[in-house]
């Protein structure tokens, strides 16, 4: 099968570049499974309704969120209509909405989706989520109950992000981690045959402060006082993600790629 997971999309400038690019995307590289995490999509903080279903729409088979799951407040509503949106796993236990879900790919096949948030550098303590993810996946196997599983790891520190991926190393077709908007250069496939990547960027502009409009952050840093609302960068974005080919037979990764489309990056495809 034919992953694509790409990451944070950020803004107006993300989410008009999911739609102008993932269509011919899926088309071009035969993808059989999208997931796109939409969580800073609605001016940089949550995600809307109308946003959610143009993300959607453009060719996202699912849709994760993260630590602002629920800061466009239309969203606590939703999630309990729209299914192929997720939100973490291990978020308060009051949320509406579910933090995996069981998908249906091309041919048939069954794709498992989960999200579980990082507790190092968060504002919030949330659950662990090391034992909240090894429940999921141990009653989902790879090759039997589902033919490949994608675990977005939505974290602020890298080596919480490291430790989830050898964590679920042989359980899991990808482990990418969202959140921090700036792509990692380490793709790879654990030994446990896992494809794995620290960050997958965001879907956004580059010519920014992690894809936020540059004076106001930069100000912050110096003064330490705010001044203004951060405002998400309007600059061509780059779809930033990773791709993955694994194994129908058993779930496990054959082929890993980072993906960077358009705006300032350099290009990388599968």
């Amino acid at each position: 099968m034919k992953l694509l997971f790409l990451g944070d999309v950020m803004g107006k400038t993300g989410r008009t570049a999911i739609a102008e690019r993932l269509p011919g995307l899926r088309s071009e590289w035969g993808l059989d499974f999208v997931v796109v995490n939409g969580e800073n999509a609605s001016s940089g903080a949550g995600l809307t309704p109308d946003h959610a279903k143009a993300i959607l729409a453009a060719g996202a088979d699912c849709v994760t969120l993260g630590d602002h799951a629920f800061d466009q407040k239309d969203m606590l509503q939703f999630i309990e209509t729209e299914p192929r949106i997720v939100r973490p796993l291990n978020f308060s236990k009051v949320a509406p909405g579910k933090g995996f879900r069981i998908f249906e790919a091309t041919q048939g096949r069954k794709v498992l989706v989960a999200q579980v948030l990082g507790q190092v550098f968060m504002k919030r303590p949330f659950d662990d989520p090391f034992s909240a993810i090894e429940g999921v996946l141990k009653s989902h196997a790879l090759g039997a109950a589902v033919q490949a599983a994608i675990v977005d790891v939505h974290a602020e520190a890298t080596s919480e992000k490291m430790a989830m991926g050898h964590w679920c190393d042989g359980q899991a077709s990808l482990v990418v981690g969202t959140h921090t908007h700036v792509p990692t250069g380490d793709a790879m496939i654990l030994n446990g045959g896992t494809a794995y990547q620290t960050d997958a960027g965001m879907c956004g502009d580059y010519d920014s402060v992690i894809g936020m409009e540059k004076l106001e952050p930069i100000r912050r840093f110096i003064t330490g006082m705010p001044k203004a609302r951060f405002e998400p960068a309007a600059g061509p974005a780059t779809l930033s993600g990773v791709f993955v080919e694994t194994d129908d037979r058993t779930g496990k990764a054959l082929r890993v790629r980072m993906i960077r489309v358009g705006g300032r990056l350099e290009e990388a495809r599968p």
